[in-house]
């Protein structure tokens, strides 16, 4: 006679398996947990018994990074890891008693170490990419709004697994150890995170490999944060910014004009373009720093793209009203204007950076026809009768420019007086920007009224 089967546990009134042995159970497990009550009853010997089996199945994964002859013999632990993952996974969706069970059983450090042999194994096997993708959809699970999973996390993911996945090929791999980053991070961690500022490189590099994911522009905060803080950048990090001042740049260039999807009410909170203007700012101050500036004023296309993107929104938002107008910033009262106002400005001020002391951008800006752009930028806006003054901040960087762009440059300081003398250029405005037109004998001279440049 055979022995008697073991009798099945019961889960909130639902028959399961007892012991888990094997796969079928595991998947009858994660079934299960997909339902809210059968979450909030689970007890916590299950999750010590899957977690038996996941230690277990790791041992061949361990085996296969010391021997890779024996990577082909991994199909059945895989599988197992796979639904273990998938089972402690579901268990964790919106049920912290759960998470605090596995949290307690160390089940994070086990599935970060396994995580991290999923890399090492460097292979392109499909129940591989499964199992990597799942071990990181149950951390993000069991961190998300659990403030001690999240510190556990983080203890055992940070740097090591940021590093490792934010630059894996596996566009899902990328995006979930994204959200197991953003998920994580406080405060206190920000703080860490500017100390390792190679992954909020390798989350813009990501990006650019697949630019239909969303930019997590906190990352681009941590590079403006690096740049304008207290201290300067060491001989350390110049290297580190000169290095991806090149995927900065670029990655503008080839994408700055998404940002006239601002223009339409529908994409006003469009996270490609918010972020895109993220981006814009780490040039600017990536040019206000004398190590980086010289890279990037040189850098191909990065000039003309941003005088043909000033043009682009100056166009915008003379034609109709949107947050490019002067209409638009008036009426707005709060982040629409900020955003107008603030990339406009920018754009500006980066003409500004890269035309300083730089003979050759100062030309260039003259023959794409930019000196008129810039001081039109600055211009009021008579249809609007709320504008009684330019933009202070915007004003205050086309003086910047202007200024740049005519210094120790007598070509440009003559367009100038001569745009003056047609009318072309307001003298009011000029005036309000600290310049004026003197005429000396048979010519116009470009002349500043103030002692010293805005600050």
């Amino acid at each position: 006679m055979a022995a008697p089967r073991p009798p099945p546990a019961r889960l909130s009134g639902v028959m399961v398996p007892a012991p888990i042995q094997d796969l079928e159970a595991l998947r009858a497990l994660t079934a299960l947990f997909k339902e809210q009550r059968n979450r909030e009853t689970a007890p916590r010997t299950i999750f010590q018994r899957v977690l038996d089996i996941l230690k277990k199945s790791s041992h061949a994964v361990e085996l296969a990074c010391r021997d890779p002859s024996q990577v082909e013999h991994l199909t059945s632990s895989l599988q197992l890891i796979t639904e273990c993952f998938r089972c402690l996974r579901n268990a964790c969706i919106e049920c912290s008693v759960n998470q605090n069970s596995i949290r307690n059983l160390d089940t994070i450090g086990v599935a970060v170490d396994l995580i991290l042999l999923f890399r090492e194994l460097r292979v392109e096997q499909e129940s591989l990419l499964t199992a990597f993708r799942c071990g990181l959809q149950f951390l993000g699970n069991i961190a998300s709004r659990n403030e001690d999973s999240q510190s556990v996390v983080w203890v055992h993911a940070f740097p090591e697994l940021f590093l490792s996945c934010l630059n894996h090929p596996d566009k899902k791999i990328v995006a979930y150890s994204s959200m197991i980053l953003f998920t994580s991070l406080n405060s206190e961690r920000m703080k860490e995170l500017e100390e390792n500022l190679n992954i909020a490189i390798d989350v813009v590099e990501a990006h650019q490999r697949q630019p239909e994911s969303e930019w997590p522009v906190t990352l681009l905060d941590l590079m403006i944060a690096k740049l304008v803080g207290d201290e300067p950048l060491t001989k350390d990090d110049i290297p580190v910014f000169l290095s991806h001042a090149e995927l900065i740049a670029s990655t503008f260039v080839n994408q700055c004009k998404i940002v006239l999807k601002l223009t339409s009410e529908q994409h006003a909170d469009d996270e490609e373009a918010l972020a895109t203007i993220r981006l814009l700012d780490v040039l600017c101050e990536m040019t206000a720093n004398t190590d980086l500036l010289s890279y990037l004023q040189v850098f191909p296309g990065l000039l003309e793209r941003v005088i043909d993107l000033l043009r682009l929104i100056h166009v915008a938002g003379n034609d109709t009203a949107n947050i490019f107008s002067t209409s638009g910033c008036v009426k707005a009262e709060g982040d629409v204007s900020n955003v107008a106002e603030g990339f406009k400005s920018h754009l500006i001020r980066l003409i500004g950076n890269l035309c300083y002391k730089n003979k050759d951008n100062q030309d260039k800006v003259n023959e794409l026809d930019g000196i008129p752009l810039i001081l039109d930028s600055c211009s009021i806006d008579d249809s609007n009768p709320y504008s009684f003054t330019p933009l202070p901040v915007l004003t205050q960087w086309v003086v910047y420019a202007i200024r740049n762009l005519t210094e120790d440059n007598s070509q440009n300081q003559d367009l100038i007086a001569k745009m003056e003398q047609q009318g072309l250029a307001d003298a009011s405005l000029l005036k309000k920007m600290g310049l004026e037109v003197e005429k000396r004998g048979d010519r116009l001279i470009l002349k500043s009224t103030r002692d010293t440049p805005p600050q």
